[in-house]
C-alpha cells in the first residue's frame, strides 16, 4: 500500500524533511513506513493504518509550513508523532505548532504550550492565583511556569520571581556531600537555574540574583515570610511534606501568584511521611481561585520513548 502527497516547492520539502532529513527519518521509524521524494511527489509506503497516521502527520506539518512555520523543532515533531500515533488528530486535542507564545528566550526563540494539557495549564496560570500542575516528567510543568513568571516580570505584573523546591535526600545523604549548606542544596535547585538561563541572558540573571529580583532557595527557607508582588514557583512538590505544603501556601501575599508542580508517582519522601501534594488535592480541590491541572503521557514533549516509558510504568502497581 502507498500514498502520494504533492510537495509544492523545494523550500517546503526542506522544512518538512528537516536538517539531514531528521524529521522524515523519525517519522519512518515511529510509524514503520518508507518515505521517498521524487520530484514533487512524496510517496509513503507501508500498511494502511501506518500510512494513514504518517500521512495525516505530514499533511498537518505541511499546513503549518504553508501558513508560515519555517522550521519544525524536534520537541514539536515528537509531540506530533506521539499524538498522531495515538490517533489524536490536530482538531481533537493534539498540539498546534503555532500556539500562542508565553514568552521568548533571550535568543528570540518562542516559548509556549505545545499540547492541550499545556494550553490548559498556561491559561490557568493567567487566570488563577494558585495553580497546581501535576503529572509526569517531560510535560513542561516547570518550564512553562518559569516562562509565565519571566513574562509577568517583563510586563511588571510582579516585582520578583521566587523559585523553590524541597531539598529532599534522594538516595544520597546531604551530610556526605561536600561544601556548606548552600553548596549541598545547590544541585537540587539546578533545574530551576537551567530554566532561567534558557529565558534570560546570563548577565541580567546575575544582576537579578544579586538584587533578589530572582530568588532561588530551598523550601525550608520560605518559613515565616510573606511574599507580596511575587511570582512563586514550588517545584518537585511531591517531595514536600504536609506541613511544608501548608507553610508554603500560606506565604502568598498581595498581588502574588503561586504555581506548584509535581509528579506524585516520584516522591522521595520516606514511606511514613504523608505527601503534602496528595493532601492538598483533597483539601483544596473545591476552593475558588485555586486550579488543578493534570498532565498525561500525551503532554510529554521529550523524546517519544519517554512517553512509552511513562505508560509502561503506569501499568505496574506502585508496590511492586
Amino acid at each position: 500500500m502507498e500514498k502520494i502527497i504533492k510537495i509544492q516547492t523545494h523550500e517546503e520539502a526542506q522544512a518538512l524533511f528537516g536538517s539531514r532529513d531528521e524529521n522524515i527519518k523519525a517519522i519512518e521509524k515511529e510509524f514503520k513506513v518508507r518515505i521517498t521524494l521524487r520530484g514533487e511527489h512524496l510517496k509513503i509506503s507501508g500498511t494502511i493504518n501506518n500510512i494513514k497516521k504518517a500521512s495525516g502527520l505530514i499533511e498537518y506539518m505541511l499546513t503549518a509550513i504553508r501558513s508560515g512555520q519555517a522550521q519544525i523543532g524536534r520537541a514539536d515533531l515528537f509531540s506530533l508523532i506521539a499524538n498522531f500515533n495515538k490517533g489524536k488528530r490536530a482538531g481533537t486535542g493534539s498540539i498546534g505548532i503555532q500556539d500562542s507564545d508565553v514568552t521568548r528566550s533571550f535568543s528570540g526563540k518562542p516559548i509556549g504550550p505545545k499540547t492541550k494539557g499545556q494550553r490548559e495549564y498556561v491559561e490557568a496560570i493567567k487566570n488563577y492565583d494558585i495553580v497546581f500542575g501535576i503529572g509526569p516528567a517531560g510535560t513542561g510543568k516547570t518550564y512553562l511556569a518559569m516562562a509565565s513568571a519571566v513574562e509577568a516580570l517583563k510586563k511588571q505584573e510582579v516585582r520578583r520571581i521566587i523559585l523553590t523546591r524541597p531539598a529532599i535526600e534522594a538516595g544520597e545523604s546531604l551530610g556526605f556531600l561536600p561544601g556548606d549548606m548552600y553548596e549541598k542544596i545547590s544541585p537540587y535547585l539546578r533545574p530551576l537555574y537551567d530554566a532561567i538561563y534558557d529565558m534570560v541572558d546570563a548577565e541580567r540573571i546575575e544582576k537579578y540574583l544579586e538584587t533578589s529580583i530572582i530568588e532561588v532557595a530551598p523550601l525550608a527557607y520560605m518559613r515565616g515570610r510573606t511574599l507580596n508582588d511575587a511570582f512563586i514557583i514550588l517545584d518537585e512538590a511531591q517531595n514536600a511534606t504536609r506541613e511544608q505544603m501548608k507553610m508554603f501556601l500560606t506565604r502568598l501575599g498581595f498581588d502574588s501568584k503561586a504555581v506548584i508542580t509535581g509528579d506524585i508517582t516520584q516522591s522521595d519522601l520516606p514511606d511514613a511521611k504523608p505527601i503534602g501534594l496528595l493532601q492538598a488535592q483533597d483539601i483544596l480541590k473545591d476552593i475558588t481561585g485555586i486550579k488543578f491541572v493534570y498532565f498525561t503521557g500525551f503532554d510529554v514533549v521529550r523524546h517519544a520513548l519517554v512517553q512509552r516509558i511513562i505508560e509502561a510504568y503506569d501499568k505496574v502497581p506502585r508496590n511492586k
